[in-house]
């Protein structure tokens, strides 16, 4: 039976109140959502550019108004233990608290053309729409949805009332109070761990490292929400031998051996086209260390790798799930996430069958199931 999403059509807001900040004795006001603490005048906004200050408070401009819909495999977030083969519908905003010369989604992040690029999309209309594409999961991705929190979690709250699972894409740079309220409404999350050594986060993202850990290991000690982590390899900056040694050896001993870990290929592009794109091969050589280090499912990502797209049972080294890129190609996992050889179980979220999305993308269009009530499997006809 369909189910009314009232809400879904209202206008969203031009400035939506928060409450991560506080007043300064010189009048300005400070964000405390992010570790940047953006101090800010009446009218100007913070680096991530969709906080500002307005009335003497902190805002958030974006509310409502994202961009970039479109129906992804989940492994692309990437998420590879997470309702493997089952559609994500993913979408972003304007702005980022960080300032990584190297973007790859920087049409995006970085952006200050917010109202071109954006959709109107209120919470009700994106469960909605999640729900009636058959999509199992919604994903805060392109940019980081640490910025626009309060958005996030309203989406996140509706899409929890009708079965859609919540998925985080971010760099983890945030504060621990909202950390703590933002992760309360999260299923799962991919951290990007950009590198392993503060001289990189100051010198190319114009942040800090420790953060970064910190929200790693409250993720992992403090929720339940699956964690995957990510780092971008980037030729001469942060793919040393040693600099992966390193990291994978803190991932095992403050994470977990299960958690997962992506190696994915740089390519030039936004501030830094000087660097070539990343080899193979040296994907493959972080994969070694992070296995060789104690890492039970390591990964290669952005290159086409059958081998580091596969799942291998950690106690008798059987194939699990075999892929090539986003397809599933055989699947042994039993319906309770054991190998069917050993017994052992293998980490993650997952169902007795896997999804049959494959690699296909599918651009949508959320104005086209604004009003769509939940439990139908069209838009409304004009």
């Amino acid at each position: 039976m369909a189910i009314s999403t009232p809400g879904a059509t209202r206008t969203p807001p031009a400035a939506y109140p928060t409450r991560y900040w506080n007043r300064l004795a010189d009048g300005r006001v400070q964000c405390d959502l992010c570790p940047r603490h953006c101090k800010m005048h009446e009218g100007q906004h913070g680096l991530c550019f969709i906080r500002a200050c307005q009335d003497g408070a902190v805002v958030l401009t974006s509310y409502g108004r994202s961009s970039g819909y479109c129906i992804d495999p989940i492994e692309k977030k990437p998420l590879n233990h997470f309702l493997p083969g089952t559609p994500v519908l993913s979408f972003g905003t304007a702005g980022c608290n960080l300032a990584c010369r190297f973007c790859q989604n920087w049409d995006m992040s970085k952006s200050r053309e917010m109202d071109t690029l954006a959709d109107q999309a209120m919470p009700e209309a994106i469960a909605a729409a999640a729900h009636a594409l058959d999509c199992r999961s919604v994903a805060y991705t392109y940019n980081d949805p640490v910025i626009f929190h309060e958005y996030a979690i309203d989406v996140a709250q509706a899409c929890r009332e009708v079965g859609i699972k919540s998925v985080a894409v971010s760099a983890g740079y945030v504060c621990p109070e909202p950390r703590a309220e933002f992760y309360r409404h999260m299923d799962a999350v991919n951290v990007d761990l950009k590198a392993f050594t503060e001289r990189f986060y100051g010198r190319i993202c114009s942040g800090h490292l420790q953060a970064v850990l910190d929200t790693l290991v409250y993720i992992k000690n403090e929720t339940r929400v699956w964690l995957e982590v990510t780092t971008l390899l980037i030729p001469g900056e942060n793919d040393s031998d040693a600099e992966i040694d390193e990291m994978t050896n803190w991932v095992v001993e403050h994470l977990g051996p299960d958690v997962p870990m992506h190696f994915t290929a740089f390519h030039p592009d936004w501030k830094m086209l000087d660097r070539p794109p990343t080899p193979p091969v040296t994907l493959s050589r972080a994969r070694t260390i992070a296995r060789r280090n104690g890492v039970r499912h390591a990964y290669t990502g952005n290159v086409r790798d059958v081998e580091g797209d596969t799942t291998y049972c950690h106690g008798c080294g059987a194939t699990l799930i075999r892929r090539d890129r986003y397809r599933i190609l055989d699947w042994r996992l039993t319906p309770d996430g054991r190998c069917p050889d050993c017994g052992a179980p293998c980490a993650g979220v997952f169902e007795a069958r896997p999804g049959d999305w494959g690699p296909k993308t599918r651009l949508v269009r959320l104005a086209d199931w604004a009003e769509t009530p939940v439990g139908s499997s069209r838009p409304p006809q004009p």
